[in-house]
Formats: C-alpha cells, structure tokens, sequence
C-alpha cells in the first residue's frame, strides 16, 4: 500500500522532537509553535495507529515504536540533507560529470584540444564526450549540453557562440594545382579531382554549395566527383596534403595549413561565411556552476583562433 504523502511532513517534524529530546527545543528550532508542533506527532500517530512518544508535562522518551521508526528516519534525512547540501555546492562551485553531445569536427576543433586546461582548472568537473554528426536531442539523448553549427541546433535551445564564423573552404595543394591548374568558377571543378566526405550518421555526400560574393541571391550546388570518398576528415585533409584532389572544409579546422601553405584555397569569391559553432542548453535557469565554467571557458578560448 502506497504510503500517504501527508505523513513525510509530520514525520519530519517527529524526527525533530525526538533529536531535541523535546517540544520546547524542537519548535524553537524550526520557528513554530509547541501546540502546532504537537498536533503534527499527534496526528502522525493517529494515522500509524501506534504512540510513538512517552510524554508527561516534564519529560518526553521514545516508545519502542518510536525508536523503530527513528532508526529509519535518521539515516534517510541524513543522506536527504547531504544529497541537498552537495545540489546547493554544485550551483556555488562546478563539479559533477557534464555530458557533451558534439559533432566530431566541433570536439576535434573546439573541445578536445583543450579539454586538459578545463579539467585542470576545474578538478572536482568530469566530462563525457558523445560524438555523433547527425542530428541529435540532447534532453532525449540525457546529455546536458552539446555543440554543432548553428543550421544543427535543437529547437528552443539556448545557444552561445563558441566560434568566430566560419568560411567554408574549397582549398589543394600546390603541386596539385601545379598539374592541374585553378578552377576559377564552381562549373570548373567538373575538370578537377574532388574529394568527396560521406556523413556517418545519414550515409549522404556533403554537396559543395556556393554563393558568389557580388550576387547572393545566385545560389549553386555542387557533388564532388572524384576517385576518393571519406567519412572522416583527417583522412581527407591528409589526402588534400598529398596531393590526390581538392577537398571543402571549414577555414578554421585546416588554418595550419592554409597558413603554413601546405593548402591553397580556391574560388573564394563563392565561399560565403556563416555563423560558426553554438553551445547550447535547454535553459539558462538554475544553471550548474560546472556549465557556466564550460560556457565562460570556451568563450574565453574563442578569442584564439585568428583571421586566415
């Protein structure tokens, strides 16, 4: 039989009087008066069907029932208050586990190159990654926050950029263009070895899309056709290095390389920028000390990545 939700607050009061070893102490603790103190433990009684206190005007001593549900009583209000002192610390201090739902190019980018300073500034906080490319709830997957562009956000999530914006990049090597010479427009890249990126999560080829520069309404679409497919970017970035094609990715993910010249990038007046990476929550309320340490550390890292 389901126990009566009415009883949880008289045995709390009951649980008071027998640590006090008395009415008087118990009400001047919890700022209540006697009588209504009292009523509580009579009334609790009532419903058990046993007397739970001996009582005369001068002294006060548990019945055998009553020390029967004390022994209960005790170490469940015990593990209650420390379960509730810990909720109050981790709103003060961050601690606890974060799961993270991320793209595996947003945790290669953005989170897991820094992943040891967060942890080592904050060492009470645990972190479990969750990689998945395809679309993905963070409140039905049990995750606390995740990570994607903008165009992926869940709806009515609360998102906070973590990224510059970003440029989509057409980008080879120099001995490749060497041999093969620049495409000047997207409909040049018919003539070119085009590494193509299969999405995991779908199975889809990611289409080469474009927008010149100086007509944004005119948009082109573009499936790279070439002798390779990956399903994974390290893979095609190295590919791009050795020479075997040209490749899209994202400014930020190949800046090294861009910078050091080992890429080149090509046809830049149709590679339009777009807002980059979000955090997102499903809400700013009551928010955890352990993601508002996540949320200012990687706005402070954001402020690292330079214009290529």
């Amino acid at each position: 039989m389901a126990l009566d939700s009415s009883l949880y607050s008289s045995m709390i009061w009951f649980s008071h009087v027998a640590q006090h070893g008395g009415f008087t102490k118990a009400a001047d603790h919890l700022g209540v008066t006697r009588a209504a103190l009292s009523q509580h433990v009579k009334s609790l009684e009532e419903q058990l069907g046993v007397r739970l206190l001996n009582r005369t005007t001068r002294s006060m001593s548990l019945t055998e029932e009553g020390k029967k549900l004390m022994d209960v009583l005790t170490p469940s209000f015990d593990s209650i208050e420390r379960v509730v002192t810990e909720l109050r610390e981790a709103h003060d201090e961050p601690s606890g586990m974060i799961r993270i739902n991320t793209s595996r190019v947003a945790a290669n980018l953005l989170l897991i190159p820094v992943l040891d300073q967060f942890l080592e500034k904050f060492p009470k906080v645990r972190v479990e990654v969750s990689i998945n490319d395809g679309f993905s709830s963070i409140i039905s997957d049990g995750m606390d926050v995740g990570i994607r562009l903008g165009e992926s956000l869940d709806e009515g999530m609360v998102a906070i950029p973590i990224s510059p914006a970003i440029t989509p990049t057409i980008a080879a090597s120099p001995s490749y263009l060497d041999i093969y010479g620049y495409p000047n427009t997207p409909e040049d890249l018919v003539d070119h070895n085009c590494l193509a990126y299969r999405f995991s999560s779908s199975g889809a080829i990611d289409r080469w899309k474009f927008q010149h520069s100086s007509d944004r309404e005119r948009t082109l679409e573009f499936e790279p056709i070439g002798n390779a497919i990956f399903n994974d970017d390290e893979n095609m970035i190295k590919a791009a290095l050795n020479g075997v094609g040209l490749m899209k990715h994202l400014d930020l993910c190949i800046e090294p390389h861009l910078n050091e010249g080992r890429l080149v990038k090509v046809l830049e007046d149709w590679c339009q920028s777009f807002p980059g990476f979000y955090l997102y929550v499903s809400s700013r309320e009551n928010m955890p000390a352990k993601i508002r340490a996540l949320i200012d550390f990687l706005l402070e890292q954001r402020g690292q990545f330079s214009k290529l």
